[in-house]
């Protein structure tokens, strides 16, 4: 059983890490093959280091994605960003494309045919995740930790006051502190940022974020007791991918739920939904979010497993953690036939064939608002007069 006072703490990195570039350019890529064709198939890698961006990988879709095209997507990312340092600039970095074909031995498994239904693109074990800490059914630690970065980079790119002197990479990181299993304070709060004035000292940084963080943060979470740790390691001007090689895939546990749930095998970014390294990761914080949406439960982790070339899932594992009014056996037989979990169902029921990949490479993947065009649509709580209906 859980205990119900402790600490627990989740970090994130903004968009300019050097590992969110390059989740952010492989990301670009993906959204400009589906754009073109919504069947496209995209498993895209970057490296990002010292002026000089790698993108390699394997692609199925339209010529019209040249790759010079996709040379000056890269540009404009990483100018969006806000790069434009000597080691690290949006104009002059070398970007080299070296994307080709995909396997012809990995296609034959996992297109339909026939009589066959389209099997997944892989093996592998998918988690979903929700609980009721915060209104967007995220673990509190990883919710905050990245709303502190969203709001300093949204006010460094609208230049206001002091945040103009930030630069794009930064980390952040938050303890809180449960009592009786609800989080109710920030113990810990760890911000390192790049700043583009070499003369600014930490404390000069500290009164720059700390307005921004004090108002991220729920009314009563900042004591005096509160730990602050701002760039404890002195001047951060050196920063992205000059400072630190990046890759996507990194920050898998940044992306998903700071460590507060299991983490799959796989990552998310680079990847067409016809992997189900994203598209059933998705799926699974679908159904449990639901879940705890319907009030059936505190807390809900969700398995999926799949193996290559098989349309329906191998397995569905439900945990509500004690928390949960319904039988999780019962559960489980109803979620397997809730939705169509095949790789084409999950396509389907959650429109993921839509060029919506880019904006989900920062700030996390999952306790984001669903939106007009389809972004975030796995965060929808549709499902839930069904479950009530059915299992409340």
């Amino acid at each position: 059983m859980r205990r119900s006072s402790y600490l627990f703490t989740s970090e994130s990195v903004s968009e300019g890490h050097p590992d969110k570039v390059c989740d952010r350019i492989s990301d670009t890529v993906v959204d400009a093959y589906l754009a073109a064709l919504p069947e496209a198939r995209v498993a895209c890698e970057t490296l990002a280091t010292t002026n000089r961006v790698v993108i390699a990988g394997e692609v199925r879709g339209p010529s019209s994605i040249t790759h010079d095209k996709i040379v000056e997507l890269t540009r404009e990312a990483i100018k969006d960003i806000g790069y434009e340092q000597d080691g690290f600039h949006w104009k002059t970095a070398d970007v080299a494309v070296h994307l080709h074909a995909q396997s012809a031995d990995i296609a034959q498994g996992v297109d339909a045919a026939g009589n066959k239904d389209e099997g997944a693109g892989d093996q592998g074990i998918m988690f979903g995740y929700a609980c009721n800490e915060t209104p967007e059914l995220m673990p509190a630690p990883i919710y905050y930790a990245h709303k502190i970065l969203q709001n300093l980079t949204t006010a460094r790119k609208a230049k206001e006051n002091g945040a103009a002197l930030l630069g794009p990479d930064a980390k952040s990181q938050v303890t809180v502190r449960y009592e009786n299993g609800k989080p109710v304070a920030a113990t810990q709060i760890v911000l390192s940022t790049q700043h583009l004035d070499e003369n600014l000292s930490s404390e000069d940084v500290r009164t720059i974020v700390e307005p921004y963080i004090r108002k991220t943060l729920p009314a009563g979470w900042v004591t005096g007791e509160t730990v602050w740790h701002v760039n404890p390691t002195g001047k951060f001007v050196i920063g992205g991918p000059d400072g630190d090689c990046g890759l996507t895939g990194r920050k898998i546990i940044v992306d998903t739920y700071g460590g507060a749930a299991p983490h799959g095998g796989g990552a998310f970014s680079g990847k067409d939904p016809t992997k189900v390294d994203r598209s059933a990761a998705y799926a699974a914080r679908y159904l449990a979010k639901n879940v705890v949406a319907a009030g059936l439960a505190d807390r809900c982790t969700l398995q999926l497993s799949y193996a290559i070339g098989v349309a329906k899932p191998l397995s569905i594992y439900a945990d509500l953690h004690g928390t949960g009014n319904v039988d999780e056996g019962k559960l489980e037989a109803f979620l397997r036939d809730a939705m169509d979990l095949s790789p084409r169902g999950i396509r389907t029921h959650l429109s993921l064939n839509k060029p919506i990949y880019a904006r989900t490479s920062a700030y996390g993947h999952f306790g984001r608002a669903p939106e007009a065009d389809g972004g975030f649509s796995w965060e929808r709580t549709d499902l839930v007069d069904t479950l009530k209906s059915a299992l409340a």
